[in-house]
């Protein structure tokens, strides 16, 4: 089989435990894209946060961030986006203002959050500092409610910690009830991200497949959350890192090394360097033309 999109995961996957990119990352995108194959980022993360790191990798393709809720390779005309409105997005956030959370509003210019303080210094760094304030503003706020009834927004996503399990099912319980349309993705340490009705990292990434004309079944993707396990179900080869929880695993079609065990550059370099360049084998007539 021969692919010609890889599609990979940022945090967890793409960086370390310590949130640093894989050793010989740079090497390995570049190996593949020297082959012709189109090389993008598939994150839960905002779009400016997912480009810094795009751009260190000297990829200028078009992302899908946002959890799928936002695909661009630029802040301005993106290929889709899909969002709360702002009547919804200020429901939602009064509602989640009742319980003992921490919220995160994620907008691709900006992110509005509560001041409360999360439990695990370790989960603070995986939900709010995964970008640079210098050019994503990040604001703290006493009552997200408040500061958009005074500036309404439409938001993408909305990333939420709650600090225990009680208070995570009983806020779920109210919004799938009161708001059916919201996707919700549920992942570890209590986390959830609440999304827009139809969208998802696979919605995304068939977004962009059908922009290149190129189908799921010529993908590769690596992943390692649970958020990731539909795309990996569905491409024509889904790849679960070494730290990827059991039933992530159980969908993918290869377990590479973990993270922090250089678990992607591994997989690009063991199973590309047996695909001749795109260009060779179209030349050749022994893929077609599309």
């Amino acid at each position: 089989m021969v692919y010609r999109l890889l599609a990979i995961n940022i945090d967890g996957t793409l960086l370390d435990s310590k949130g640093k990119l894989q050793k010989g990352m740079k090497e390995a995108i570049d190996f593949v894209r020297e082959k012709g194959v189109y090389v993008t980022l598939v994150t839960s993360r905002n779009f400016q946060s997912a480009r810094k790191v795009a751009k260190a990798l000297k990829l200028d393709t078009i992302l899908v961030t946002h959890s799928g809720a936002f695909v661009s390779d630029s802040l301005t005309n993106p290929l889709f986006e899909r969002r709360f409105t702002a009547e919804e997005t200020e429901e939602l956030i009064r509602l989640l203002e009742h319980y003992n959370c921490n919220i995160r509003l994620s907008h691709e210019r900006f992110s509005l959050g509560n001041r409360k303080k999360l439990q695990s210094t370790l989960v603070a760094k995986a939900v709010l500092s995964n970008a640079d304030p210098i050019f994503y503003p990040i604001q703290f706020v006493d009552s997200i409610s408040h500061a958009l009834s005074e500036e309404p927004v439409e938001a993408p996503k909305i990333d939420v910690v709650f600090f225990e399990q009680e208070e995570k099912e009983s806020a779920l319980q109210s919004i799938t009830s009161m708001f059916p349309h919201v996707q919700v993705i549920e992942s570890e340490h209590h986390k959830v991200e609440f999304l827009p009705q139809s969208v998802s990292k696979l919605g995304g990434l068939q977004k962009l497949g059908k922009k290149l004309d190129i189908p799921l079944q010529d993908m590769v993707a690596i992943g390692d959350s649970v958020s990731d396990m539909e795309v990996i179900r569905s491409v024509g080869l889904g790849v679960a890192m070494g730290n990827a929880p059991v039933d992530v695993k159980k969908e993918a079609d290869w377990i590479t090394r973990s993270n922090d065990d250089n678990g992607v550059s591994y997989m690009i370099v063991e199973h590309f360097r047996k695909q001749f360049p795109l260009p060779f084998l179209k030349q050749h007539k022994i893929i077609k033309q599309r």
